[in-house]
């Protein structure tokens, strides 16, 4: 598997007011959108860098980064800098694991209350998929895969569901984005996808709820048998 340097996207500030706040939002959307696991190498903030970057003194920085250190996104190492948080395989797998279990309540609730135009968001994601296969097309189905997930999680209007999944978001996103051309899984991926949505649409909550865990607990056991990138 070829590893690629993760790249921080990050745009200057509009250095108004709450600056700790402007920088706070930008780096931990840059840091959400990283593919923090297709390198081996630990991910080190410069501050010097970011305040360049970001066109900030480095206060704003070093108080948004304690932020995010709260939150679980970076750890501060004495002497060495702070670097972005990743998990064990073990970890991961449990996290997938957990995620599983709230999408499935998501997936019941939304089966249950989303409206028509919902569902129909849900299909236009693979619209363009309708004559090209996804494999040929892996970024672009990555995309569509993530906001597929994202949306069900929205749809079931559970805000508990949502704050705790987003937590957890970093990690999945990057996990599902290495996984998806592995071993034909975009291919089943899309299958399972559409199974889903025919559910849905019957408004049968108890099948939503088992394909869509058994969906995510598939991605699971594929890091448990191919997550040899990870620690």
């Amino acid at each position: 598997m070829t590893m690629t340097e993760p790249v921080l996207n990050i745009q200057v500030l509009d250095t108004g007011s709450s600056i700790r706040t402007k920088a706070y939002q930008a780096l931990k959307q840059a840091i959400t959108e990283m593919d923090i696991y297709d390198n081996k190498d630990e991910i080190r903030f410069d501050e010097r860098q970011l305040s360049k970057r970001l066109g900030v003194s480095r206060t704003p920085i070093r108080e948004a980064m304690t932020l995010l250190e709260q939150e679980g996104f970076v750890r501060s190492v004495p002497r060495r800098g702070i670097f972005i948080i990743r998990k064990t395989k073990r970890e991961i797998v449990e996290m997938i694991e957990a995620w599983a279990a709230l999408e499935g309540i998501a997936a019941r609730l939304a089966a249950l209350q989303a409206t028509e135009d919902e569902l129909n968001s849900l299909k236009d994601l693979f619209a363009a998929f309708d004559h090209r296969k996804p494999s040929e097309h892996v970024s672009e189905y990555s995309e569509a895969n993530l906001a597929f997930h994202r949306q069900i999680l929205r749809m079931g209007r559970n805000q508990y569901i949502i704050d705790t999944t987003d937590a957890l978001f970093i990690h999945m996103r990057a996990i599902r984005k290495l996984t998806i051309a592995q071993d034909n899984r975009a291919e089943r991926s899309m299958i399972d996808h559409q199974n889903i949505i025919r559910a849905l649409e019957h408004r049968n909550a108890d099948l939503a709820e088992r394909l869509v865990q058994e969906h995510t607990l598939g991605l699971a056991e594929h890091v448990k048998r191919h997550g040899d990138f990870l620690p």
